[in-house]
């Protein structure tokens, strides 16, 4: 579960992590009204569960009232990745003299918490390693163990050698007490800054909570639901995994290793994935109508591809599914099937009558798809 940062930042207080001061709006007014309390240059933030919202001009610094609202007005009609901005974080501005990158995440090979590190923050730290392996550096945690001084120490003098150690070390060592005692599976400081009077301060915060945590997080799924996306907590309360990317072609599967070998299979046929999306096992023709519909509300979107093995899961009421859904909805966008396995003969006439292009294999479903993006 993805936390939008004015929560995360939020969150991350209560533990004593220290941050700008700021606050979210979600209209121009509020946000105008929130600059002026500041009583200085702010930095106003679309608030999406995606990223790559700086290079959207998701970002922007406003230093007059005028600045702020014209800024909120622009962001607030945006959509980023497909994603519409439903509020802005406006946030003080800070003088900063140095940007670090540090993120406490879970290793699964290694089975335990790392600490990715770097003395350079403020970039696409994926993208920086690749370019930069030696600048960055991953740090093993003893989860038996915890945070040993030492292991913090380091930490700290990677980020910045010549740097007032204890302090930074003292921001390493509650940023990992957020990470554990939140069930988190992400925590990301990008950047951490170092301000003019000295400060070491969390200018960006992104967060992620492992959904098997509900029961001991109950509070913070309760807060993420007051301001979750329509879509996703559709997708949700319909037992639907569904998880929003960059691409053009949509894929409704059943069965995650499935879903990820459908993914990856687009992205060798040339085209890219719009969405993860998982309908699990214990499927129904309900489910399925809620499935296509969310796909159809994504804008960049140009094919779907619908690929079932059909187990414990019916091709028959997956099949109705879709032939409900375009019943009620005129849809554009060509539609790629394969069904295989259980009532998979039923599925493909249902398949026929609505004029669904099918395959046999995956392979040739993704290349159907991907040329399709193409024309």
């Amino acid at each position: 579960m993805k936390l939008y940062e004015h929560q995360a930042h939020d969150i991350l207080g209560k533990f004593g992590v220290p941050s700008p001061e700021g606050a979210v709006a979600f209209d121009v007014e509020t946000a105008v009204d929130l600059f002026r309390k500041l009583e200085s240059p702010a930095v106003l933030k679309a608030q999406v569960l995606t990223g790559g919202r700086g290079k959207a001009g998701g970002i922007q610094l406003a230093r007059t009232a005028d600045e702020a609202e014209n800024a909120a007005r622009e962001l607030l009609s945006m959509s980023i990745r497909g994603i519409p901005v439903k509020g802005v974080f406006v946030q003080k501005a800070v003088n900063i003299l140095r940007e670090m990158f540090l993120s406490f995440t879970l290793d699964r090979t290694a089975r335990c918490p790392v600490a990715i590190v770097s003395a350079v923050g403020g970039v696409d730290i994926e993208e920086f390693a690749r370019e930069h392996p030696c600048d960055v550096r991953r740090i093993p945690i003893d989860p038996l163990v915890g945070m040993e001084s030492f292991k913090s120490r380091a930490i700290a003098r990677t980020l910045h050698p010549e740097g007032d150690i204890p302090t930074l070390q003292d921001f390493v060592e509650k940023l990992y007490s957020a990470f554990i005692g939140l069930s988190a599976l992400l925590v990301e400081v990008n950047p951490l800054a170092l301000d003019t009077e000295g400060n070491y301060i969390a200018l960006d915060a992104k967060m992620i909570i492992d959904e098997s945590a509900i029961g001991r997080q109950a509070g913070l799924f309760a807060i993420a639901e007051e301001d979750s996306d329509r879509i996703f907590a559709t997708a949700k309360s319909a037992g639907i995994s569904y998880i929003l990317l960059d691409g053009e072609v949509g894929c409704i599967v059943n069965g995650a290793g499935l879903a990820m070998a459908t993914m990856d299979t687009i992205l060798a046929f040339g085209a890219k994935p719009a969405n993860f999306l998982d309908i699990g096992g214990s499927s129904s023709v309900r489910k399925m109508e809620i499935a296509l519909e969310l796909l159809l509300e994504i804008p960049q979107l140009k094919a779907i591809a619908i690929n079932i093995f059909g187990g414990i899961t019916r091709c028959d009421e997956i099949a109705e599914g879709i032939r409900n859904a375009l019943s009620e909805r005129h849809v554009d966008i060509p539609i790629f099937a394969r069904m295989i396995g259980t009532n998979s003969e039923i599925a493909n006439n249902i398949l026929d009558e609505c004029q669904i292009l099918r395959f046999d294999t995956m392979d040739d479903l993704i290349r159907a798809s991907a040329e399709a993006v193409r024309e």
